[in-house]
C-alpha cells in the first residue's frame, strides 16, 4: 500500500451559511490537495450547517440547501476526498446527524450518528433520531470506520465499527471549549484506543458560535494510544497525516504536533475567538466599551482590541461627581496605550436632570441604591445611544461573580449586545489581566492592584456589599457548577450565614440574568443555555419538608 495522507480540515464554518461554507470546504480541500498531495480531508461534525444549527434543523428549507451543498461537493472537488457532516432525512420525522465520504464525484458512505447528547448546552434529541449502523469504508486500502462526536465517548460505536473490519476510526467533532476540556477528550478517546486496539482521528472545529466557542485542537492518537498529531488551540488550519502499513500490517500514523498552551493561555485566546466572531459574524463594524478605570473594563478592552484591532474600538470615560481622579488617570492611560479612540463624556448634567425630575417623588428620602442605578442608566443610555448612531455593538464589562450575585444594573451595567466576562469569575479576571500584561504590559498596575469599586456612592467599596472576591467566587462555584447545597457547604466549613447570603442572592436574581446579553462560555456551567433555572421558584435555602 501505498502511503496515504489524510488532512485534519479544522475550519470555522458560520451556523447556517451553508453556500458560505461548502466554499471553505471546497478551497481548503483543494489546497490540501495542493500543498500536501492530500488523499483525503476530514472536516467537522455538521460542516455544512455549523455547530450547533438549533431550531434551523427545524425547517425544510435548510435542508433543502444542505441537499443542494452535497452535490456541488461531489461537482466541483476533485482529486481528493472529502468526510463532511451534514443533517441528513427528513424534518421532524426522521432526521440523523450524519457524516458523509465523498470521492470521485460520488457519496461512498454515510453514517448517523448512534449517540445524541441531551445535556449541558446539548439537546440533540430535540432535532435528531439515532443511528444503529456502523459505516466502514476501503479507502485505498485502509478501512475507515466513521463515528461522530458524542460516539467517541462510548465504547458501542468504536467497537462496533471494528468489529465490521475498521482498522482506523475517523471522529468528527464540534467540542466547545471549557477549562480543562482538551484534556478529557484525549483521555477518552484513548480509552477507545486500548479497548479497540485501533487508531483514531479526531477533528474539532474552532470558532465562535454565540456563547460557545470551539477550540480546535484536533489530534490523531496511534494504535498504541500515543499522540502523533496535534493542531493548533483556536486556529483553523488543515494538518497533514501520513499513514503507512508496517510489515505486520499495522498502521503507522504520523504528523506534527503543536506546542500546547497552557490553561490560562487557552482560556484567553478562547474570549478572544468567541469575541471576534461574534463580532464579525453578526457584521458589527466595532464596538464601544465603557471604561471606568476598574478591572472588568479594562479587560474588556484588551480583548476587545487583541479581537478586532484598535481601529475598530471606542472606549468612553463616563464620570459622576463619584468618580475618583485615579479611575479618569488610569482610564485615559490605558486607552491611550492601546491607541483606541477615546470620549470623556460627563453623566453629571444628566444625572442631576433625573434627581430633579424625581424630587418630589424622593421628598423625604434618604439615597439608597435607586441613585446608584440611575447613575449606571445613565451611562447605558449614553453607550447605547452611540451604538444607535454609529452601529457599534455595545460590550457590557460584568463578570460571572457580579451576574451571579446581582451585583449589577439592569439597563445601566448591564446593557449591551455581548458580555464576555459573563462566564469568568473575578478571581480569574485578576489572573487574566496578569497574564494579558505578560504578553504587553497594556493595563496599568493599579487598576489591578487597587480595591474595586463601583464609584456609585460616597468611599463605595465592592468588599462592603460582597464578601471577599477570593471567597465568593468559591462559594459560587461549588453552587453553580457543582450543584452543592446549603446543607453541603456548611459541612465543608463554610460560614452558613455568609453561605446562606450567597445563595439567596444567587437564586432571586435568575431574572437578571435572563435579560443579560450573552457571553462566552469557558466553564463547565455557564449562565445562559447551559444552567435553565426558573425565575418563579419557592425552593429556597430555607424551605424544607417537615
Amino acid at each position: 500500500m501505498q502511503p496515504l495522507t489524510l488532512v485534519m480540515g479544522q475550519i470555522n464554518p458560520v451556523v447556517g451559511d451553508v453556500a458560505g461554507n461548502v466554499m471553505k470546504i471546497i478551497t481548503s480541500a483543494h489546497r490540501a490537495r495542493d500543498e500536501f498531495g492530500a488523499d483525503m480531508v476530514i472536516y467537522p461534525e455538521l460542516t455544512l450547517t455549523g455547530y450547533p444549527p438549533e431550531d434551523l434543523l427545524l425547517r425544510p428549507g435548510l435542508l433543502k440547501r444542505v441537499n443542494k451543498a452535497l452535490q456541488t461537493l461531489k461537482k466541483h472537488i476533485q482529486g481528493v476526498a472529502v468526510v463532511v457532516g451534514h443533517p441528513d432525512g427528513e424534518v421532524r420525522k426522521e432526521l440523523y446527524n450524519a457524516a458523509s465520504i465523498i470521492d470521485n464525484g460520488d457519496i461512498v458512505g454515510t453514517y448517523f450518528k448512534q449517540k445524541l447528547p441531551n445535556y449541558s448546552v446539548f439537546d440533540e434529541k430535540r432535532y435528531f433520531v439515532e443511528g444503529k449502523e456502523p459505516c466502514v469504508i476501503d479507502f485505498r486500502g485502509i478501512k475507515i470506520g466513521l463515528t461522530l462526536c458524542e460516539d467517541i465517548w462510548f465504547t458501542e460505536p468504536s467497537l462496533q465499527a471494528v468489529d465490521a473490519g475498521a482498522e482506523l476510526i475517523i471522529n468528527l467533532n464540534a467540542s466547545p471549549f471549557r477549562s480543562g476540556k482538551w484534556q478529557l477528550r484525549e483521555a477518552e478517546v484513548r480509552k477507545r484506543v486500548v479497548e479497540t486496539s485501533v487508531p483514531v482521528i479526531y477533528v474539532n472545529q474552532v470558532g465562535g458560535q454565540d456563547e460557545l466557542v470551539f477550540d480546535g485542537c484536533s489530534f490523531a492518537l496511534n494504535q498504541q494510544g500515543d499522540k502523533v498529531a496535534l493542531a493548533a488551540a483556536f486556529e483553523s488550519g488543515l494538518y497533514p497525516i501520513t499513514i503507512r502499513r508496517t510489515e505486520d500490517g499495522k498502521l503507522q500514523l504520523q504528523g506534527d504536533m503543536t506546542d500546547k498552551e497552557d490553561e490560562l493561555a487557552m482560556i484567553y485566546k478562547g474570549l478572544v475567538t468567541g469575541l471576534r466572531d461574534y463580532i464579525q459574524k453578526n457584521h458589527f463594524p466595532g464596538v464601544v466599551i465603557g471604561l471606568s478605570g476598574g478591572i472588568d473594563s479594562a479587560l474588556t478592552l484588551a480583548l476587545a482590541v487583541d479581537a478586532i484591532g484598535v481601529d475598530k474600538v471606542h472606549a468612553v470615560m463616563m464620570p459622576s461627581r463619584y468618580t475618583s481622579e485615579i479611575s479618569l488617570d488610569d482610564a485615559k492611560a490605558m486607552a491611550e496605550g492601546l491607541n483606541v479612540q477615546y470620549s470623556l463624556i460627563s453623566i453629571e448634567p444628566v444625572f442631576e436632570q433625573f434627581l430633579h425630575t424625581l424630587s418630589d417623588q424622593f421628598a423625604g428620602l434618604p439615597a439608597d441604591t435607586t441613585e446608584e442605578n440611575i447613575q449606571a442608566r445613565c451611562r447605558g443610555i449614553i453607550l447605547m445611544a452611540l451604538s444607535n448612531k454609529f452601529g457599534y455593538m455595545v460590550l457590557s464589562t460584568g463578570n460571572k461573580s457580579e451576574m451571579a450575585v446581582g451585583y449589577s444594573t439592569l439597563y445601566g451595567d448591564m446593557a449591551g449586545g455581548y458580555a464576555p466576562l459573563k462566564d469568568v469569575y473575578k478571581t480569574l479576571v485578576y489572573r487574566l489581566s496578569r497574564h494579558r500584561n505578560q504578553l504587553s504590559p497594556v493595563i496599568p498596575e493599579r487598576i489591578i492592584t487597587r480595591p474595586p469599586s463601583a464609584e456609585l456612592s460616597e468611599g463605595q467599596l465592592d468588599q462592603d456589599s460582597l464578601p471577599p472576591y477570593e471567597l465568593l467566587d468559591v462559594i459560587l462555584d461549588r453552587y453553580i457548577a457543582d450543584d452543592s447545597c446549603f446543607e453541603d457547604l456548611v459541612e465543608e466549613g463554610y460560614d452558613a450565614e455568609m453561605v446562606a447570603r450567597v445563595i439567596k442572592m444567587v437564586d432571586r436574581n435568575e431574572y437578571k440574568r435572563r435579560q443579560a446579553p450573552p457571553g462566552i462560555r469557558i466553564t463547565s456551567r455557564a449562565f445562559g443555555r447551559d444552567r435553565r433555572y426558573p425565575i418563579t421558584s419557592g425552593y429556597t435555602v430555607t424551605s424544607t419538608i417537615e
